[in-house]
């Protein structure tokens, strides 16, 4: 039975054969699969996943050295944690120095906006980064304040709302309100909201992506997060805070919804922060595929979960609220002029159960401390309560040594007058973060040189001698590298095809539990006993399949690919054609998301695949194992420059359709084709800017040939992008000294394979005769 192909298809290229003649192939068991091969390969990935996100609880101590022999030990032990997770959520630009908060004031009106006879809202802004500012509001009492406070609101609450000047947020959860009502100073910064309006860019489109995905999608491909920017806002009103007063006040951080991960993520990065309240966020953490794609963090699993982070927070005070806080149910619905493409993911309520399971976890750390006082849960109802119980609250005050009752609900706070344009102010925030990354990105390219100049390009000996620590880091830290498989091959097969030129076989390999290797082989029926001959891997593009490599005019798969693995079969070469897992949209596109919490990327599981391929092909004795190539087209064109690299065995690798400043199409919010206004919402890897672009990827090659396949009507970047990246690579080859190995051929078409100067350089590199 074949799969994944109407027989009408199939009947182009071969005569399809009866089930009782699909024989397997010499050395290898049948082939009884019964449903189409991607459906099975990237369900199995997907337990594998899933498997992993629930170990990783238990993988997570292996990560840490806590020395609890005394407070000042237990925080040397944890300093490397605390700056690897700074890392993680890139909140690593430097601040802009001696920030000072200012009060905004006009000749018209002045600061204050509102407030009570017992407090005052002042509207406020602060200097975070270069370019990037902070504003919100401060509130003040009228006493002399007790304690710093900075409240983070959900990101759909502005700070009026969170200080009770505007409608929109109960009385019991205006906690900024409530805290300044008891005496604290209170700074309420603006968050990045969930809404759509300004993600998008005049000069291109608008999306439907909520403003943090759009800036997360930017800013992850520059080792960069929205998460990042706003702890560096906390961080950087800590710094403004620092010289108030004569005296210095404690100084404590409190958020609901995704002002609880901020203020979570915040006080477990800087222990400045004396006392932290979380309402409506913690949990445990291996489900967060399920959450908005801004929440997810490359890593973050292997070494840290919200009990993790509590663990970076003590021995300071920590209250942690079980209730209710906003939920979404996904992006917003695509406008009129919206593109929609924006990631799925939703936030629901955490569970009592699972909030309690997590901060036992917390707890005992703290009670090794021997300060199991200082963390408290506080459950609102049965969790899905409203925020702000006194219990809560008192807690946290008492955590900045303000202990004793509440000061009751007061008065409703009035307003003087109109308040400041939210909106308005939304749309610089969101503008300011999108300035600040496109700088990363253009400066970037200067910072992965630097990395670089390690790698000796003198000669192609002192390439080899200097490239390997390279290709470690692309493979642990971009792409995210899995143990060597261990488990037997158990290459299952069926025969699929018979033509006059060849005959093929339908595959399976097994690579770990769950996970299988499989494709299509083509192995031409002139070959003489004893004969070895060269193998050509022939990759699909997104959403493919092996058929549409091999299959002829009139089938879907022709207009791209040309039958480009059939038409090198009857040329002589012998041809697999893999299926990789990047088909099924969201199916596959969500084990992105439950990789990348476990540094694990698609090309995670691609690259061993690829490998056991590679491993059975080298057994069967038609096949020269020395002369193997790759060959693939768009999504097959990323692999190409993924895999070869880090698969040593390839001979060459030719990436048809795909190749060009790959940063830049991930990054940029002012091109068209960049990946920031698409549905593709996998395809952005952690850092890469600072890492390893297209021609750093291609150079892992040296000394293997490398060549790129470029149509000028290619949607997937302009030629420019293209020449210029490539360009890095020839330069490097020439170099070298071995320029003749690297070539691009650009021919009058669109998004194709050519199958010209192509098939001319495998004919060449693996010197296989052209057929008279």
């Amino acid at each position: 039975m074949l799969l994944s192909l109407s027989a009408a298809a199939l009947l182009t290229i071969a005569s399809r054969l009866p089930a009782q003649n699909a024989k397997p192939f010499p050395g290898t068991k049948s082939l009884t699969l019964t449903k189409p091969l991607d459906v099975v390969m990237v369900a199995g990935i997907d337990r594998f996943a899933l498997r992993a996100l629930a170990g990783s609880a238990a993988e997570r101590p292996a990560r840490w050295k806590q020395d609890f022999s005394d407070h000042q030990a237990y925080a040397k032990s944890v300093a490397a944690n605390r700056s690897r997770f700074r890392t993680i959520i890139g909140a690593v630009d430097p601040r802009t120095g001696s920030p000072q908060i200012q009060l905004i004031a006009t000749l018209k009106r002045p600061s204050r906006v509102g407030g009570t006879k017992s407090w005052s809202a002042h509207l406020a802004r602060w200097d975070v980064l270069d370019g990037v500012t902070a504003r919100g509001l401060v509130l003040t009492p009228a006493t002399p304040p007790v304690a710093n406070v900075i409240a983070l609101p959900d990101a759909d609450w502005t700070p009026e709302q969170f200080a009770g000047l505007s409608a929109g947020v109960a009385p019991q959860e205006q906690l900024a309100r409530r805290l300044v009502e008891n005496g604290c100073r209170v700074i309420v910064p603006t968050l990045i909201s969930r809404d759509s309006e300004f993600s998008g860019d005049l000069r291109v489109r608008y999306t439907n992506q909520p403003h943090r995905e759009f800036i997360y999608r930017m800013a992850f491909e520059l080792g960069r997060h929205v998460i990042g920017y706003e702890v560096q806002k906390v961080q950087a009103a800590i710094d403004a805070l620092g010289p108030i007063g004569k005296t210095s006040l404690p100084l404590g951080v409190i958020g609901i919804g995704e002002g609880g991960l901020l203020a979570l993520h915040s006080a477990a990065v800087d222990t400045r922060i004396a006392a932290t309240m979380i309402s409506g966020y913690f949990d445990q953490r291996n489900e967060v595929w399920r959450e908005p794609i801004y929440r997810n963090v490359w890593s973050q699993l292997t070494e840290f979960g919200d009990a993790e982070l509590a663990g970076l927070i003590a021995p300071r005070n920590l209250v942690i609220e079980a209730c209710r806080a906003p939920q979404v149910s996904g992006p917003p619905a695509p406008g009129k002029g919206r593109s929609g493409g924006a990631a799925p993911g939703g936030i629901e309520n955490c569970t009592l159960g699972e909030v309690r399971a997590e901060f036992d976890r917390a707890a005992a750390i703290y009670a090794r401390l021997k300060v199991a006082d200082r963390a408290t849960l506080v459950a609102s109802g049965e969790g899905d309560g409203s925020a702000g119980t006194p219990g809560a609250l008192a807690a946290f005050l008492k955590g900045l040594g303000r202990p004793g009752q509440l000061v009751p609900l007061g008065p409703k706070p009035t307003t003087d007058g109109p308040l400041p344009d939210a909106r308005r102010r939304q749309g610089q925030q969101v503008g300011e973060l999108v300035a600040f990354t496109q700088t990363l990105l253009r400066r970037c390219a200067k910072l992965r040189d630097k990395l670089w100049r390690g790698a000796n390009r003198t000669n192609l000996k002192t390439w080899a001698d200097s490239v390997e620590t390279y290709r470690d880091m692309v493979y642990d830290e971009l792409i995210g590298r899995l143990p060597k498989p261990t488990i037997p091959l158990n290459v299952r097969t069926r025969q699929v095809l018979d033509t006059p030129a060849y005959r093929g076989w339908e595959t399976t390999i097994d690579v770990y539990p769950d996970v299988i290797a499989g494709g299509i082989l083509l192995m031409p029926k002139d070959i003489k006993p004893g004969e070895k001959r060269p193998v050509v891997v022939c990759q699909h593009g997104l959403e493919g399949v092996p058929m549409d490599t091999i299959s002829g005019k009139g089938t879907s798969g022709y207009g791209p690919y040309k039958a480009f693995a059939s038409r090198l079969a009857e040329r002589g070469f012998i041809t697999y054609a893999p299926q990789n897992p990047y088909r099924g949209r969201d199916r596959f596109r969500t084990l992105q998301r439950k990789s990348n919490p476990m540094k694990r990327s698609l090309f995670s599981y691609i690259i061993p695949q690829h490998e056991r391929t590679l491993e059975w092909l080298s057994t069967l004795p038609q096949v020269d194992p020395k002369r193997i190539a790759f060959y693939g087209l768009s999504y097959g064109g990323k692999t190409a420059v993924r895999v070869p690299p880090m698969v040593k065995q390839y001979a060459l690798s030719i990436c048809s359709a795909d190749f060009n400043e790959w940063v830049v199409k991930n990054a940029s919010s002012e091109d068209g084709y960049s990946y920031v206004f698409t549905g593709e919402y996998e395809i952005f890897e952690w850092n890469m800017g600072h890492v390893a672009n297209y021609a750093e990827l291609a150079n892992l090659m040296t000394p293997r040939p490398f060549m790129v396949e470029r149509g000028h009507h290619d949607g997937v970047a302009p030629d420019e992008w293209v020449g210029w990246e490539f360009a890095r690579v020839k330069r490097h080859y020439d170099l070298i000294g071995i320029g003749d190995r690297a070539e691009m051929e650009v021919f009058v078409g669109p998004h194709t394979i050519n199958g010209k100067g192509t098939f001319d350089f495998l004919h060449r590199h693996l010197n296989w005769a052209k057929k008279r």
